[in-house]
């Protein structure tokens, strides 16, 4: 009787090791992927792991982008208005608060004029700032108060998209068709410099340790590489088709970029040479590395599709297919 009790522990005890070591073995995400639908005027919550919409939260007309709070409480989404960049249209003058936990519309914070805010950040201290285009501005919102606390002159037209340096002091614009990078003074609210980059530029990515600036060639198939230290563009990535967007690894030392025409890029950064291709859909994209390093997100606007690409394996896994619209996505973390 004793040995065979000892069999059924010993049984037991191995069936929880297994599922203990395999569980470990398969990375799981851990999260959501808010994504903002800009032709359904929607918030998607989606579950990267089932590759599927668990809600689906209405806004206004028309989001573009999103961020979520530090907690992944809050996803923040700027109303644009119904056109595109330097189009004529509607006047966004608002942004959708939607509540993650709840996959309900929380509240809208009214910024009291005509602005288009396009593109929504959290910086390293938790602040919420936004793009504001028709005021050449880099504005900061307090989500609590709903209100503009304090105003950044980006000096440029159509600052469209930015991103924030580590320590929070200073911000980088991307002013789509005057072809510039402002360099904002977050701490006193002034223009640094402007750096001329071409003709028309799209979207901006920055390493995670601040040293270097990516932003977008639209006429020529290259990425500008901006030195945070001169403010200068100190070289450039040469591609074999112009990418509209890229985001870099959190350890710094892969740059995943989406092309026009229909590729997925993996640049190496230290070689600034491109490593890898993937084919991919015909759209416009934007590019979400998980904060852990192990999977590329990139929507493709008109093909409605959600390209996943593992980064450990370097293969590119089922897709997340949605709608037609899918378009700036951030990560909420359970």
């Amino acid at each position: 009787m004793h040995a065979r009790v000892l069999t059924v522990i010993t049984s037991t005890s191995l069936v929880l090791f297994l599922a203990t070591t395999l569980g470990r073995s398969r990375p799981v995400s851990h999260g959501l992927l808010v994504v903002a639908n800009q032709f359904e005027h929607t918030a998607l919550l989606v579950d990267p792991e089932a590759r599927r919409e668990v809600a689906k939260i209405v806004v206004g007309v028309n989001g573009h982008e999103v961020a979520v709070s530090k907690d992944g409480h809050f996803a923040y989404v700027p109303i644009y208005g119904n056109s595109g960049v330097g189009k004529p249209g509607t006047d966004g003058s608002s942004i959708d608060v939607v509540d993650v936990r709840e996959r309900k519309l929380a509240y809208t914070i009214d910024l009291g004029k005509p602005l288009r805010p396009h593109e929504p950040r959290i910086a390293p201290d938790g602040q919420l700032y936004v793009t504001a285009e028709l005021s050449q501005s880099l504005d900061a919102i307090d989500p609590v108060g709903r209100k503009v606390i304090a105003e950044n002159p980006t000096g440029q037209p159509e600052s469209h998209m930015f991103v924030i340096t580590p320590d929070g002091t200073r911000a980088y614009t991307a002013n789509v068709h005057a072809g510039t990078v402002s360099v904002v003074d977050l701490v006193h609210h002034s223009v640094i410099t402007t750096i001329p980059v071409s003709k028309t530029v799209q979207r901006i990515a920055i390493q995670p340790d601040g040293r270097y600036v990516f932003t977008h060639d639209q006429e020529a198939p290259r990425i500008a590489v901006i030195d945070t230290s001169s403010n200068r563009v100190s070289g450039w990535i040469d591609l074999p088709e112009s990418a509209y967007s890229s985001e870099p690894t959190p350890d710094g030392a892969w740059l995943v970029a989406a092309g026009l025409k229909g590729h997925i890029f993996v640049i190496d950064l230290h070689s600034r040479k491109l490593a890898k291709t993937f084919d991919a859909p015909i759209a416009l994209g934007k590019v979400l590395v998980r904060p852990d390093g192990g999977v590329a997100y990139i929507s493709f606007l008109t093909a409605g599709k959600i390209e996943v690409l593992d980064l450990k394996s370097w293969q590119l896994q089922p897709s997340i297919d949605l709608t037609p619209g899918v378009d700036g996505m951030a990560w909420a973390s359970n």
